[in-house]
């Protein structure tokens, strides 16, 4: 049976579930039934997750059948401050009972008004200014569009830049740009990561040779990719197998972009309103990007997007982009409240304390258990890549990419392998100087390495088992990344210090289960113990 007690502080904590009633077992099995033989082939979560949530509250859900899990889904990262926070249901209360119209349009209200003085007040300097913002369709998906038309009018170019990885949403446009379309109008650059680098060396030299891919297919006039509206780039890839990029990079893409009057939008759907540990993900790297789509968080759980951008890209007629729903007052509030809230409550440096905290702890546990590849992430944006003990081979790192800060160490990403800073200080060829990515983007005179050897296959078998010993332990937990094998932490940001205790513990023991149960997990387990320990 699962393990379905909360953990401390939690409002419905305070005892472990016994057997459910057979009636209320009845009752959401009957549920489950009627949705899979009435809803799309096409639903997802529901078919890892067989839960029937009746109550919510926090980091905790309750299903139909008495079971309580800990919610690290957070609606793919939508739910910034948990289940039915005080202040947003509040927030959302006190809109009823004004009898304020509910559907207005793009028409001006004082509910509309109080969000965008928020949204305005949390954007990066250099963009506040001078912004201006698009209501559009509901979801994150319609703000890329928006964003994608906007462009393309400012600029009278097609084409768009996109990154290998890449997740934007599931209308047309928005999937063109996503990492797994096939007939498209963009073009597709590497996105720089460390442990599956697409050149084979990772760190910043692999950041620097994707930097310069990029510039080459820009100016190279036979590369088949003319000028471009725009280029689109997720801070953190979330569903690319959440990949942050590194700061460097950021600030070398806004440079190429801004020297060849390209429009830079920056993704923050799921980055944005505290996540990474900071407000906007951008900020990390001091860029201010040319165009910003939002959704998820900033809707304080309800539907709600918008594009933000330059005041001198809006070129639209009267018209020329709508939506039904752009008026959505519940939202505008729920999401007025939601960023004030973690603007006032320093959620944001919470989210990057406790996330740094809870990386560490996962990378210790990532040297026990082999079948963890990387784990990576920024702030409450986490991630660990599951893969196949078959032919391990010789050990190299947990992320793949040895350097001063270690396999292991804290970066200022959160990736293994040590931050920036610390491998570009290091060694004879002063790594951040030699590619041209330090802070000053100056060029040095280091060779680049030679290849590292490759991670062991990626294993989504692995990451499922891990999801449903997850699940049997009263924790949810999201897949994503290549081949669905990484397994995603997207906790609220409000998660206290014991809550976060207890993810790790039931995750850790369902990580614990499945290698135990993958041929010779726990061998490999003893070999590293005593290898870590100095003894083996």
């Amino acid at each position: 049976m699962a393990v379905t007690e909360t953990a401390p502080g939690e409002a419905m904590a305070g005892h472990t579930a016994v057997e459910e009633p057979s009636e209320a077992r009845s009752a959401h099995e009957g549920i489950l039934r009627r949705q899979s033989a009435r809803e799309s082939a096409a639903r997802t979560y529901a078919r890892a997750l067989p839960i029937v949530p009746v109550r919510a509250r926090g980091l905790t859900i309750e299903g139909a059948d008495g079971r309580r899990y800990l919610d690290c889904l957070s609606g793919a990262g939508t739910l910034a401050l948990g289940h039915n926070h005080p202040v947003v249901l509040e927030a959302i209360r006190k809109v009823l009972d004004s009898g304020a119209p509910l559907h207005v349009l793009d028409l001006a209200t004082p509910v509309k008004d109080a969000f965008i003085t928020e949204l305005f007040r949390t954007l990066p300097p250099g963009l506040a200014d001078h912004a201006r913002v698009q209501f559009c369709g509901p979801a994150g998906t319609d703000a890329v569009e928006a964003a994608f038309k906007l462009v393309r009018a400012a600029t009278g170019r097609s084409g768009i830049l996109a990154f290998a990885g890449a997740y934007h949403g599931m209308t047309s446009g928005a999937l063109e740009a996503s990492g797994h379309a096939f007939d498209v109008r963009v073009a597709r650059l590497p996105y720089p990561q460390d442990y599956r680098c697409p050149f084979g060396i990772g760190g910043p030299h692999g950041a620097e040779l994707a930097a310069r891919w990029t510039e080459s297919v820009l100016d190279d006039p036979k590369s088949g990719v003319p000028l471009p509206a725009a280029m689109i780039l997720e801070p953190v890839q979330g569903e690319g197998g959440v990949l942050p990029a590194p700061d460097a990079w950021m600030r070398r893409m806004r440079r190429i972009t801004a020297d060849r009057s390209i429009p830079l939008i920056a993704d923050e759907v799921q980055t944005g309103v505290g996540r990474t540990g900071a407000f906007w993900a951008v900020e990390h790297s001091g860029i201010t990007p040319d165009v910003m789509v939002l959704s998820k968080a900033i809707g304080g759980s309800l539907p709600l997007a918008v594009v933000v951008y330059r005041d001198d890209l809006d070129v639209w007629e009267p018209g020329a982009h709508a939506g039904t729903f752009r008026g959505n007052q519940l939202a505008m509030a729920a999401g007025t409240a939601t960023m004030a809230y973690v603007r006032e409550n320093g959620l944001t440096e919470r989210a990057a304390t406790l996330g740094a905290r809870m990386l560490d702890q996962l990378r210790g546990l990532s040297r026990e258990f082999s079948v963890i590849g990387d784990v990576r992430g920024r702030g409450l944006m986490i991630g660990l890549e599951m893969v196949e003990e078959e032919g391990e081979g010789e050990e190299w790192g947990v992320a793949g990419v040895a350097g001063p800060g270690g396999s292991n160490g804290h970066g200022e990403t959160g990736r293994s392998g040590g931050s920036e800073d610390d491998r570009g200080s290091a060694g004879s060829a002063g790594l951040l100087g030699s590619v041209g990515l330090s802070s000053a983007d100056g060029a040095g005179a280091g060779a680049m390495p030679g290849s590292l050897p490759s991670p062991r296959p990626a294993s989504p078998e692995l990451a499922v088992a891990v999801q449903r010993e997850c699940l049997r332990r009263g924790l949810i937990v999201e897949l994503g990344g290549r081949h669905a094998s990484v397994v995603r932490l997207l906790p609220p940001l409000t998660i206290t210090d014991e809550q976060a205790t207890a993810v790790l513990d039931r995750l850790a023991d369902a990580v614990a289960a499945v290698a135990r149960g993958h041929g010779r997990g726990a061998g490999r387990q003893q070999q590293r113990r005593r290898r870590n320990e100095g003894t083996g």
